[in-house]
C-alpha cells in the first residue's frame, strides 16, 4: 500500500522541482532585464544633465535608427523625460513580476519541505 503513495509523492516532488527550476530561470532573466534597463536609465540621466547645460537655441541632433535628425532642444528634453518615464514604469513592472515569482518559488520550496516531512512521518509510522 505504501508503494502507490511513494510514486505519487515522487511525481509531485519532481513536478515541484521542475517548477522551481523554471521559476529560478525566469527570475534570472528578469534580473538581467532590470540591469539593462538600469544602465539605460543611467545613460538617459547623464544625457539629461549634459543637455540641461546647453543654451536655448543650441542645435541638437537626435538619433533615429542609423541617422541623426536636427531636433529642437526642448523636444530632445521632452523625449528624454518620456523615455525615462517608460524605463521607470517597465522596471517597476519587472520588479512586481520578480516579487510574484519569488513568492511562488518560496511556496514551492515550502511544499517540498512539507512533502519530505510527511514522508518522514509516514516512514516512522510504518517502522
Amino acid at each position: 500500500m505504501a508503494k502507490p503513495v511513494d510514486l505519487e509523492l515522487k511525481k509531485a516532488f519532481v513536478d515541484l522541482q521542475a517548477k522551481m527550476v523554471e521559476t529560478r530561470k525566469k527570475i534570472q532573466i528578469i534580473d538581467s532585464q532590470i540591469g539593462g534597463l538600469t544602465r539605460y536609465l543611467q545613460h538617459v540621466d547623464i544625457t539629461q544633465r549634459e543637455i540641461s547645460q546647453y543654451a536655448p537655441g543650441t542645435k541638437t541632433y537626435e538619433s533615429v535608427g542609423r541617422m541623426f535628425l536636427l531636433t529642437d532642444l526642448e523636444e530632445v528634453k521632452t523625449n528624454l523625460k518620456n523615455r525615462e518615464t517608460q524605463l521607470t514604469n517597465r522596471t517597476a513592472e519587472l520588479e512586481k513580476n520578480k516579487q510574484y515569482l519569488e513568492k511562488n518559488l518560496k511556496e514551492s520550496e515550502d511544499n517540498i519541505r512539507e512533502m519530505v516531512q510527511q514522508r518522514k512521518e509516514q516512514s516512522e509510522k510504518t517502522n
